[in-house]
């Protein structure tokens, strides 16, 4: 399908990040949500954890940069056939990348059903 637009897709992505719990929203220490269009590497990947997980910090990481959540919209849109679609794979998405942040791998995420 055609690129959702930019606007409509970074709705789909907040209302994503409404649906995860405040108790776990609340524990997103230093992490910032990004949409980008495709990641220059690889530009397949639906979405990107850049940093360091709750359970790798050490007492060293206070005034760190903060962690990105990359969510790339032209990737998503390639791999749904409507905006439904691509309101679904963005909280797979978004839930699965918050996932990398408490330090859940992609075996654990998997056996969870999150793809």
């Amino acid at each position: 399908m055609r690129p959702v637009p930019v606007q409509r897709f970074e709705e789909l992505v907040a209302d994503a990040l409404d649906e995860v719990p405040p108790e776990l929203m609340a524990l997103l220490d230093n992490v910032v949500v990004l949409v980008e269009d495709r990641n220059p590497d690889e530009p397949d990947l639906l979405g990107l954890y850049e940093g360091y997980a709750l359970t790798e910090r050490g007492w060293d990481h206070s005034g760190a940069l903060p962690d990105r959540i990359m969510i790339y919209r032209e990737a998503i849109c390639d791999v749904c056939e409507d905006e439904d679609q691509v309101a679904e794979e963005v909280t797979v998405t978004v839930v699965h990348e918050i996932a990398h942040h408490f330090g859940i791998d992609d075996d654990k995420l998997h056996a969870l059903g999150w793809g």
